[in-house]
C-alpha cells in the first residue's frame, strides 16, 4: 500500500524538525516547504494527499495558499489543516470560510495532530467524486470500484496496471521514477526489480489500444501521463 503523502509549511524549523521526524516515524512520505510560494509550487506538481498548513509564514501566507488551493482544479480536493498561533486567526480563518478542514492551535502536542491527521485522510465525503474518479480523453478511472472503461466499454485490467494507470493519470504531466512506480505496485510484487515496470507499462498500453500514446516513455527516467 503507498504511503499517505503529507506536505507540511512551517517557517520555524524547530517545529517544521520534529513534525517531520514524527510524521516519517508514522510511515508518511513527508515534503516540507517554509513559504507559501514554495508551498503553491509543490501543491501544484507533486498533489500530496494532505497540506499541514501554518498560517503565518512569508508570501503568500496560509490564508492565501489555502485560497489558491481551492480555486485551482487540480488542488481543490487537497485535505488542509491549518496551524494558528492565536485565537484570533481562528476566527480569521472561519470569516474567509476558505474551505480548510481542520485546524491546530499552537502550542500543540504532536501525537493528537498526527491522530487528527490519519482521521482526516480516512474521512471520504460523497459529494468530492473526483478523488475515486478520474475522467480523461474518453476514458473513466473509478478507485472506489475498480473500474475503468474506455468510451463506456470496460476495460479488464491488472491489480498492478490498475495502480499505474492511476497513479500516472492523476497527475498529468508529472513524470514518475520506475522506482516510484514500483513502490505504487509493491503490495502485489514486493521482490519486482524495477524494469518489471517496462513490462506492465508495456501490456497496459496494448490494452489502452488508441489511447496508448497517453503513456509517455521518458528516456533514462521513467513514465509520464501525457499533459492537457
Amino acid at each position: 500500500m503507498s504511503k499517505s503523502h503529507i506536505l507540511i509549511v512551517e517557517d520555524e524549523l524547530p517545529i517544521l524538525d520534529a513534525l517531520v521526524y514524527n510524521f516519517q516515524k508514522e510511515n508518511f512520505e513527508v515534503s516540507t516547504a517554509t513559504n507559501g510560494r514554495d508551498a503553491l509550487l509543490k501543491c501544484q506538481t507533486q498533489i500530496p494527499d494532505l497540506v499541514l498548513l501554518d498560517l503565518m509564514i512569508p508570501p503568500p501566507n496560509g490564508l492565501q495558499v489555502c485560497r489558491e488551493l481551492r480555486s485551482d482544479p487540480r488542488t481543490k480536493n487537497i485535505r488542509v489543516i491549518m496551524l494558528t498561533a492565536k485565537d484570533e486567526e481562528v476566527d480569521e480563518i472561519v470569516g474567509f470560510n476558505l474551505g480548510a478542514d481542520d485546524y491546530v492551535a499552537k502550542p500543540f502536542k504532536i501525537r493528537p495532530l498526527i491522530e487528527r491527521v490519519k482521521a482526516l485522510l480516512r474521512r471520504s465525503a460523497p459529494e468530492e467524486k473526483s478523488l475515486n474518479e478520474i475522467v480523461v480523453a474518453g476514458i473513466t478511472i473509478d478507485r472506489q470500484n475498480h473500474l475503468v472503461t474506455i468510451d463506456g466499454e470496460e476495460l479488464i485490467l491488472t491489480l498492478t496496471e490498475f495502480k499505474l494507470l492511476w497513479t500516472l493519470s492523476r497527475q498529468p504531466g508529472r513524470t514518475f521514477r520506475r522506482s516510484e512506480l514500483l513502490d505504487v505496485s509493491r503490495g502485489e510484487e514486493a521482490n519486482s526489480m524495477e524494469r518489471t515496470i517496462d513490462v506492465h507499462v508495456r501490456a497496459l498500453r496494448k490494452k489502452l489500444g488508441n489511447r496508448a500514446e497517453l503513456i509517455e516513455t521518458i528516456r533514462g527516467i521513467g513514465y509520464r501521463f501525457k499533459p492537457n
